[in-house]
């Protein structure tokens, strides 16, 4: 795609602000059809099997798969303002929704299906309630190491609970090394056909993958597990089949009040867990392929994308929906343009519900089974991005170790809310140390460097420069008042400037406004002039604010460093 092509306009204006079909649409291009048809059809042949998986691993009948896919396009080619990014069921997600679903009820029960109905239902309004607040930079929330972390964990939780029905045994285990032990232990009560049927479909899956990719294994892996049932008679033989899948359409269902009422608790903690894995897996396809193609996106228009979706998928009981990371590269190099291939996709999911819903009777849960394991070790286990960040940052490597066994021991919910909390340490971590260097002038020149990268810079006894880089507020402003008393203290009396250079300063709270006034407080307590360099518009109007520059005076704000240097030169030759 060349530069800037594409459809709609860089800058929507009224309905199609919240509509983007409303500015692409009218200048659609006959062009575009061929792309848009073939990438439509090529997800379809993906998105078929993966939907029925993924329903499986959400403790839900596999119809209700396909009915999160047809809602969840519709109404995310409507809202997106990305072109090739499309939507569905996902290997990330349905793990957690699945958690919450055997935390409440039997897996495929009737109570099942209501449960992950509200949790869906719950966690688009929660998206709304993002894009009402305008919160689409809860996206960059999850660091990518947790990220990174809690893929490969789910990988291996879920991988464990399908090889069961690889073998035909009885699942147990409440955490992956339980599993992992009792399908060791079961192995001896495998049954032969399963296990036949099931390493056929994981060599067909896998094999294609590698040895011709651009052909849909898990598609094929379903016709070839249907006739197997059909010619061999499968399901006498032992092998567990899919239940009947009712043909037709869903009909619209609100959850019960009562029920939700019930379990309200359980209801929000998986809601809260699949949106925040959601929103960060969805913003991160959207952002690829707009960088990709170079057109315009807006982040928090995708909040209202991912609520509609997850609310029409909700609305009609399906499972959790998200912008897929595997099945997008699919639609992209069929060489979609536009929506367009989201909507014929969910025209030909329909299809599938109405006229071949009847054949999945006979597709055997081994199949499956084999399509979920490729799908998520192919797409979630990341060997070199953790040998990546194991030679970067050996504590981002850590943190990532840690999501991967939280989700290998505590679950797949609970992985979520250690990942969470990791990043919240992470991030706390990080800003309560900012960056504060001393600097010295660069020899020969009127530059200010720092004097650790530069030890022949100019410094002088009876002044401290230094550059504060980062926010400061409540978590980091401890740290610049700790950091000026040790400069102050070494100094041994010496010390008659202080200037503080806030060029790195973007933004300041009223805790950090309050450091800075004890600093100049300070200064005035101990005879040392007080400077601030470099001050930004929006932050030296929360000092003004705070009377902070009463304390100070107004004198001592400056443009620059070498404005300060000379101000206090000129006071302090004077006295």
């Amino acid at each position: 795609m060349t530069h800037g092509s594409g459809a709609g306009q860089d800058h929507p204006k009224g309905l199609a602000r919240i509509l983007p079909i409303a500015s692409w649409l009218p200048g659609y291009q006959r062009s575009w059809l061929k792309g848009d048809l073939v990438g439509g059809l090529s997800v379809w042949a993906v998105t078929v099997p993966m939907s029925l998986g993924y329903a499986t691993i959400s403790g839900v009948p596999v119809q209700y798969g396909l009915y999160a896919a047809a809602a969840g396009l519709i109404a995310f080619a409507l809202f997106t303002t990305s072109r090739q990014v499309t939507e569905g069921p996902s290997s990330m997600t349905a793990p957690v929704l699945g958690a919450g679903v055997a935390a409440v009820a039997a897996t495929g029960s009737a109570e099942a299906v209501a449960f992950a109905a509200a949790v869906v239902l719950f966690a688009g309004l929660l998206y709304l309630l993002l894009y009402v607040l305008r919160m689409g930079w809860i996206s960059d929330f999850l660091s990518a190491s947790v990220i990174t972390g809690f893929m490969f964990g789910v990988a291996i939780n879920v991988s464990a609970g399908q090889l069961f029905k690889i073998t035909g045994t009885e699942s147990s285990g409440s955490n992956t090394w339980q599993k992992l032990w009792a399908w060791f232990a079961s192995l001896a009560d495998a049954n032969r056909a399963t296990f036949v049927m099931g390493l056929v479909a994981l060599l067909i899956v896998f094999g294609l993958r590698f040895v011709a990719p651009r052909i849909p294994g898990g598609l094929v892996a379903v016709a070839v597990g249907m006739l197997a049932t059909a010619i061999l008679g499968l399901g006498d033989r032992g092998v567990a089949l899919v239940a009947k899948v009712p043909t037709g359409l869903p009909s619209l269902v609100l959850p019960s009040p009562s029920f939700v009422a019930d379990h309200i608790a359980t209801i929000a903690a998986t809601a809260v867990g699949v949106l925040l894995i959601g929103v960060s897996v969805s913003t991160a396809a959207v952002r690829q392929y707009a960088t990709k193609h170079d057109y315009r996106i807006v982040v928090n228009q995708e909040m209202l994308a991912q609520g509609m979706s997850n609310v029409a998928s909700g609305l009609f009981q399906g499972i959790f929906v998200d912008g897929s990371l595997s099945r997008s590269p699919i639609n992209d190099q069929a060489g979609a343009r536009s929506q367009l291939s989201n909507l014929f996709q969910a025209v030909l999911v329909i299809l599938t519900l109405l006229l071949l819903a009847p054949l999945f009777s006979y597709l055997p849960e081994a199949v499956l089974a084999a399509i979920i394991i490729e799908a998520v070790i192919i797409g979630m286990i990341d060997v070199p991005e953790m040998k990546r960040l194991l030679v970067v940052n050996r504590t981002e490597f850590v943190i990532a170790l840690a999501a991967l066994l939280g989700v290998l021991t505590f679950g797949v919910l609970w992985g979520v809310f250690i990942g969470v909390g990791l990043s919240i340490i992470w991030l706390l971590k990080v800003s309560s140390r900012p960056g504060i260097a001393e600097l010295g002038r660069k020899a020969g020149t009127d530059a200010f460097v720092d004097v650790t990268d530069d030890p022949a810079a100019e410094t002088r006894p009876d002044l401290a420069i230094v550059r504060f880089d980062g926010g400061l507020w409540f978590v980091n402003s401890g740290t610049l008042e700790d950091r000026l008393r040790e400069i102050r203290v070494r100094s041994a009396g010496d010390l008659k400037g202080v200037i503080l250079s806030m060029e790195g300063v973007d933004y300041i709270d009223a805790e950090g406004a309050d450091t800075v006034r004890k600093i100049a407080q300070a200064g005035l307590d101990h005879g040392i002039a007080f400077h601030l360099a470099r001050v930004k518009p929006s932050v030296l109007e929360v000092l003004k604010r705070d009377r902070v520059i009463d304390v100070m005076g107004a004198g001592h704000i400056h443009d620059n460093v070498e404005t300060a240097v000379q101000t206090y030169s000129d006071e302090h030759s004077a006295t």
